[in-house]
């Protein structure tokens, strides 16, 4: 089959597109997926080059093309653990199920599925404990892929399966901030609004009923409106100068940075500050009695429950929410793609489409 297998930790050119890989099997509780469509995310780039590790304290976008200098194997994913090269990755699956495991019921071969970018089969469900699609075990870039037939979830719905493959990673991780904050009908401060989760995040709020305020470039204002944003922010602006001080009930933090001290400084006394990604930079400063002396709650935000995922599907099939795609590319180009996803020019999402299996 066709695929993408990354080599090991660095620049674009550990990206190598092959179209000699063997076809996976599905094991005893398993699903064989013929990839439709899968979408680039942030976890993709943070992956390649080995950003997680702690020996790390650059933004994402610092070594996104060519990679980084000091990167330690051993810490360099999400689970803490070495990654075993090569890797599929591509943590966002659209297909369809043509094959299955033992222990599956082969009446769910046909059906049109997406697979949870965060799955806990493989951890036998502990809490706090996860797998990440593509980065654990081989993802979506790739004519097919395996995945658990727990979660795999068939979707009824009459979007594109372009529009399908940008839910599970951005949807899944935007729906798990505002389920760990609790987010009702308040002020939200969504940092990173343009992008993929950042978008999600907009829809979703709008969703809850909240006013949503987003942080993005001036250029992008217009198209982060139209997704349910009721004011934006300049990206560059201090949010404490443009909102005033207590003036959010919870913010969704997509950036980190050296910004985040500023953002704690508008929350509301007994305010809820969630995080799920820093690609402003993995290090910040915050002042420890704004913490304690509002009372704020702050949450990291990777883990999910099973009813986060479970809700997003059905979000989707009652056709609650939808996503932006900017634009598509054959799986033969996720170097260019990759290259136009680390501009950040875009608004949305950017999905690759693989070939089809007899091309």
């Amino acid at each position: 089959m066709a695929a993408v297998l990354l080599t090991g930790h660095g620049g674009l050119d550990k990206l190598e597109y092959r179209t000699d890989v063997p076809i996976p099997r599905p094991e005893k509780g398993e699903v064989l997926i013929q990839v439709a469509a899968a979408g680039i995310n942030n976890t993709d780039v943070n992956t390649r080059i080995g950003w997680y590790s702690k020996s790390v304290t650059s933004e994402t976008g610092a070594g996104g093309t060519a990679g980084l200098d000091a990167v330690e194997n051993v810490d360099a994913t999400w689970s803490g653990a070495a990654l075993l090269f090569p890797r599929i990755q591509g943590a966002d699956v659209c297909g369809r199920i043509v094959d299955v495991g033992e222990g599956v019921s082969r009446d769910r071969i046909g059906e049109r599925v997406l697979v949870r970018t965060m799955l806990r089969t493989p951890v036998d469900h502990r809490p706090f404990e996860c797998w990440t699609f593509g980065s654990e075990c081989d993802g979506g870039f790739a004519q097919f892929a395996v995945a658990p037939a727990q979660e795999t979830y068939a979707v009824r719905s009459d979007w594109s399966d372009e529009e399908l493959a940008a839910i599970p990673c951005a949807y899944s991780t935007a729906e798990n901030m505002l389920h760990r904050a609790a987010l009702g009908a308040e002020r939200v401060l969504v940092t990173g609004a343009s992008g993929g989760v950042g978008l999600a995040a907009v829809q979703l709020a709008k969703r809850r009923g909240a006013t949503v305020i987003a942080v993005c470039s001036a250029v992008k204002a217009a198209g982060v409106m139209a997704q349910g944003a009721d004011r934006t922010v300049d990206r560059g602006e201090n949010p404490v100068d443009a909102l005033g001080r207590a003036s959010v009930d919870v913010v969704i933090d997509l950036v980190g940075g050296p910004q985040a001290g500023q953002l704690l400084d508008v929350l509301r006394p007994g305010g809820r500050y969630a995080i799920a990604g820093a690609i402003g930079g993995p290090i910040a400063e915050i002042d420890l009695r704004t913490v304690y002396l509002k009372d704020l709650s702050l949450f990291g935000c990777t883990f999910q429950e099973d009813e986060v995922f479970e809700n997003l599907v059905r979000y989707v099939e009652r056709g609650e929410v939808r996503p932006v795609i900017s634009r598509t590319y054959p799986l033969a180009e996720i170097v260019s793609a990759q290259e136009d996803f680390l501009t950040k020019g875009h608004v949305g999402k950017l999905v690759l489409i693989p070939p089809a299996p007899d091309a």
